[in-house]
């Protein structure tokens, strides 16, 4: 299966979509959508790179990205943002005030020149490509990164860093994130590898593929990933494929509707459905590409393995390096020792709190 044409553009011409579900290719407008899988999810070659144009020492910045908006707070330089997109406005607790410019894919340019930012932040996509070389032609300076894959957004904490003079605390925030993955790859080596579907959406069905960050994650957290089998990125499945690759473990990140342990028993062939290992998870804590993936990657573990696992990963997390930092902020939520997603059904197995009925993301 070829690799799909990059999300945005050829995302409206295959079929019009609401800026509340701008997620995949083909996706029509019906409902929520996990918003920010939508942009960097397949490769567009990055004209505007990085920029090496110098920021004054107070710069004024608008971030088109929830991604790079959490970065940029995580980092403790949210007090450089003049304005965000709309999701980032939701997503980020600590930028709600400030003012929006838009959905991911119809920021309003007229809005963002307005504020007379001195560099705005963009993923690749086609959409931004195209946003960005129209701001571009207003006399605006824009800086797009890629986010597919892990190393590309554990570049994009660094890179961030570096345009904001927190070299420091972007080199800590990576170092965490790397330590975590050593931490969890080691806790659940060994350990039986659940043949595992993530779904990103059911209807039409849209599946986490290989080469994306949630697929290294999985592989990372003791999870044999099925959809690699599909293709890259986030291809479209169908029900019967999902069937006869017999899930062990079924993650649901559809965001809202019908209880996914009730949608999925439709099908009470499904080895997951008969084990009871069907389980919704929150997309808005594991699925967004940013500062925040060493929780991201404990609390993915819990999913696959059981709250049990999370003793041996703090275990291994203070054998090697003892390197577990916070950031300075980014979504409105607390990790206890056990994160509160992750509660144990009556048959002993991990799901997250809050699918009866499948609660909503942190963002529509």
């Amino acid at each position: 299966m070829k690799r799909q044409r990059p999300i945005g553009g050829s995302l409206r011409k295959r079929g019009r979509v609401s800026e509340r579900n701008q997620g995949l290719p083909g996706i029509p407008r019906r409902r929520p959508f996990i918003p920010w899988l939508a942009l960097g999810l397949i490769f567009v070659p990055c004209l505007h790179a990085a920029n090496s144009e110098p920021l004054p020492e107070n710069p004024r910045l608008i971030s088109l990205s929830p991604s790079l908006t959490a970065i940029v707070v995580a980092l403790g330089r949210g007090d450089t943002l003049v304005g965000v997109d709309d999701y980032s406005a939701q997503v980020v607790s600590q930028v709600s005030t400030l003012p929006k410019v838009g959905g991911l894919f119809d920021p309003s340019l007229e809005a963002v020149v307005a504020l007379q930012p001195d560099r705005v932040l963009m993923v690749a996509g086609v959409d931004q490509q195209s946003h960005g070389d129209r701001l571009e032609r207003l006399g605006l300076s824009v800086e797009i990164y890629q986010n597919e894959r892990l190393d590309e957004v554990l570049e994009n904490i660094n890179r961030i860093g570096g345009l904001l003079g927190r070299e420091a605390e972007a080199a800590l925030r990576v170092a965490s994130i790397h330590a975590m993955r050593r931490a969890v790859h080691s806790a659940t080596e060994g350990r039986p590898r659940p043949a595992t579907i993530a779904v990103v959406d059911r209807s039409p069905l849209y599946l986490v593929g290989s080469d994306t960050f949630l697929d290294e994650m999985l592989e990372a957290a003791g999870a044999e990933n099925l959809g690699r089998k599909l293709s890259t990125g986030y291809p479209r499945g169908s029900i019967e494929w999902l069937i006869a690759a017999k899930p062990d473990l079924l993650l649901d990140m559809t965001p809202g509707l019908e209880d996914a342990r009730t949608f999925w028993g439709r099908w009470s062939s499904l080895p997951a459905v008969q084990n009871n290992r069907v389980l919704s998870v929150e997309a808005s804590r594991v699925s967004l590409p940013g500062p925040e993936l060493d929780q991201a990657l404990r609390e993915l573990a819990i999913v696959v393995h059981g709250p049990e696992i999370a003793v041996a990963i703090d275990r291994m997390l203070n054998r090697t390096t003892g390197l577990w930092v916070e950031p300075q902020g980014q979504m409105d939520r607390s990790r206890p020792s056990v994160p509160p997603t992750v509660s144990t059904s009556s048959k002993g197995q991990a799901r997250p709190a809050g699918t009866e009925p499948h609660a909503e993301v942190g963002a529509p």
